[in-house]
């Protein structure tokens, strides 16, 4: 008999298979004490070991693309961190512990710390974990943890899944992906609408679910059926097997300009978007010329690398966004490691308080890099919060040539302030999981809190109108950058609010574009003030379905 669990849509699309969990966690070893003699050996032993997960994990990160690789290089800077390592070479040295009890006690303190700091910070806590398992899986001589590998396609059912198992799924072979932790906004769900694999986090029950029985997930509705009927599962298994495609244009139904572009964190990322038919890229991350580093790279290494993904898009719109770093991307030529919050602190626009230089070269190299190419380069700040700031960053962006400069609404202020804003911003582009993080006070990675991590909340799309009514009155473009522009069925009620650009994860493009010219412009209008009528995000995502589930039901979405 067939039973339905719900939890949090994150990935839009239809799958069925046979279920298959993720291992048993590595378990934690023994506190063994050494032998005098024994010591250095193990802190031997730990240094190779970590430099060994580092090292694979690199190596894959290389292998990936676009956001996949940049967690993944996170992910592996992590595996060599002089804090994690030292701390535990110290607890080898003084308490003689073997090299896994130490990282696994090591690894621990670095967790908690990070856990009590809060979101976005809060969120590496998961990585450190999966780091130490990693490690102490190399010291003992076991498999590491990771997605198994059985010879068919199947859907993934775990607790949660670490940003280097999400980057290395197979979209081939892992048909669809079911967690009970995480939530809308986690990496999980970031990387598995990049990957173009259906997915529902949060799902109460899926703990019960075991190796081998059939489940059917629907990441456009948030549902998992356990044992569904054979009919049900040929028509998912049938919708998985084609793909549609983006014609290059987005538009209602009626006309309406809607324009489409991709996210974009390095050139690999580029021409995925090239690909899908990106109209442009809406939100070029410029981390990873800097990740990874001790020192900031050099100008001329920066124009190189920002050339390589303008060249891609010639005539066409990059918005290239300044250095976002801080909270859970330090870096240690621009931030502190001693914020008490940093989710609160020195981070994005505000770095360059303390570091003007690093901003000043950063512009510097975006115009000599849209000097040497043909692409519209537009820029924008991240992390803006006042009209000052922003008249600032826009003088800023004048002074090296840079004409067409906009900032990142992510913080509330910034939203309920808009007309202000945009009397000295060009455009605004809104970074959605930053802005439902900072109005809902909830941290994306808790799966007891996914209701609140949603675009969907009410107060998230009041302050999408807000921003977008604020705009109107300067004749500003908003645009929405953040995971919620992937959202097919969230799509048109963005529009109906006011948004004219949609930027997200390449994959999602076509379905998108498919929904958007079904629906004109008014039944955009309509969809959003019928959205916004809801108490809360569930209601106000079941209603706007429910009035497009025709179209919805003929998309398969």
């Amino acid at each position: 008999m067939s039973t339905t669990l719900t939890g949090a849509p994150v990935s839009p699309g239809r799958a069925a298979g046979p279920a298959v969990t993720m291992p048993d966690r590595v378990p934690e070893p023994r506190t063994t004490r050494l032998a005098g003699d024994d010591v250095e050996d193990a802190v031997v032993q730990l240094t190779r070991a970590a430099a060994s997960v580092r090292d694979e994990l690199t190596d894959r990160a290389g292998r990936a693309a676009g956001t996949a690789a940049d967690l993944l290089a996170v992910t592996a800077a992590m595996a060599a961190d002089p804090a994690l390592t030292s701390d535990a070479e110290r607890r080898i040295r003084s308490d003689r512990l073997t090299p896994e009890r130490a990282i696994w006690d090591a690894a621990r303190t670095m967790a908690r710390q990070l856990e009590k700091i809060g979101p976005p910070l809060s969120e590496r806590a998961r990585d450190v974990r999966d780091v130490r398992d990693r490690i102490v899986a190399e010291l003992i001589g076991v498999r590491p943890p990771g997605v198994p590998s059985p010879d068919h396609p199947f859907v993934l059912v775990a607790d949660d899944l670490a940003p280097a198992d999400t980057a290395s799924l197979d979209p081939a072979v892992v048909l669809g992906i079911v967690t009970s932790g995480g939530g809308p906004t986690s990496h999980t769900a970031i990387l598995a609408r990049a990957l173009g694999i259906p997915a529902v986090v949060a799902v109460r029950g899926a703990a019960d679910i075991t190796d081998g029985e059939t489940v059917l997930l629907d990441g456009g509705a948030g549902i998992v059926v356990r044992d569904p009927d054979p009919e049900t599962v040929a028509a998912a298994q049938q919708h998985e097997s084609t793909r549609r495609a983006f014609d290059g244009t987005g538009r209602t139904a009626d006309g309406t300009r809607v324009e489409l572009l991709a996210n974009v964190a390095d050139p690999a990322g580029a021409q995925a978007a090239i690909e899908a038919a990106a109209e442009g890229v809406g939100l070029f991350r410029t981390e990873f010329s800097f990740l990874g580093r001790a020192n900031e790279p050099a100008v001329s290494e920066q124009v190189a690398a920002y050339r390589r993904v303008l060249a891609a898009f010639p005539g066409r719109k990059v918005v290239v966004r300044t250095l976002d770093a801080g909270a859970d991307k330090p870096l240690p030529f621009v931030t502190s490691d001693s914020e008490p919050n940093p989710a609160l602190g020195v981070r994005g626009l505000r770095t360059a308080t303390l570091r003007p230089g690093v901003l000043d070269r950063q512009l510097q190299a975006i115009a000599r890099a849209a000097e040497a190419e043909n692409a519209d380069v537009w820029v924008m700040a991240p992390m803006v919060a006042t009209a000052g700031e922003t008249a600032e960053f826009v003088a800023s962006c004048a002074r090296h040539g840079l004409r067409t400069a906009g900032v990142m609404i992510e913080v509330p202020a910034a939203a309920l302030r808009a007309e202000e804003v945009f009397a000295h911003a060009a455009f605004g582009s809104i970074g959605t999981n930053d802005l439902i993080q900072y109005t809902m006070a909830a941290d994306r990675m808790l799966g007891e809190l996914a209701t609140l991590s949603t675009p969907w909340q009410p107060a998230v799309l009041e302050l999408v109108r807000a921003t977008c009514r604020g705009a109107a009155v300067h004749d500003r473009p908003v645009g929405v950058c953040g995971e919620a522009a992937a959202d097919a069925t969230l799509a048109p009620v963005l529009v109906g609010l006011g948004v004219r650009s949609l930027s997200m994860t390449p994959r999602a493009l076509a379905d998108v574009a498919a929904v958007l010219a079904r629906v004109d412009l008014d039944e955009c209008q309509e969809l959003a003030r019928l959205a916004l009528s809801e108490d809360d995000p569930i209601a106000a995502r079941s209603a706007v379905r429910d009035a497009i589930r025709p179209v919805l039901t003929d998309l398969g979405l």
